[in-house]
């Protein structure tokens, strides 16, 4: 099932565990962020004017090679965290805010008693 999918039909974690399946696509998407290079591509996108960068904004961010941004770039595609689209020679990159919300839903827990937020 692809991760995209499973966010789809997944309630919080206190409304129900996961099942096997769930839980192994759901680790795709949070591995995918687990990395930091990843994340920081996230947050570059995220904080970035009308929330989208170009690849070009992207690559000048790191001190790694093109094809090593691109691989990041299509992990966090892969797991349905990030859209593109190509305008003339330069592709740009957006959040998937369902994506997003879906993951904030799931773990939207309640705090603990006595626990501060």
């Amino acid at each position: 099932m692809e991760p995209s999918k499973v966010l789809e039909c997944s309630s919080s974690l206190d409304h129900q565990p996961l099942d096997a399946e769930q839980a192994t696509d759901l680790a795709r998407v949070f591995k995918a962020l687990g990395d930091p290079v990843r994340l920081r591509i996230v947050s570059i996108v995220a904080s970035h004017t009308g929330g989208e960068a170009c690849v070009c904004d992207l690559t000048a961010a790191f001190e790694l090679s093109q094809p090593t941004i691109s691989h990041h770039l299509k992990v966090l595609k892969d797991v349905g965290l990030l859209t593109s689209e190509r305008r003339a020679s330069w592709v740009y990159y957006r959040l998937v805010p369902e994506t997003l919300a879906r993951l904030s839903g799931l773990l939207d827990l309640p705090c603990p008693a006595g626990a501060t937020a």
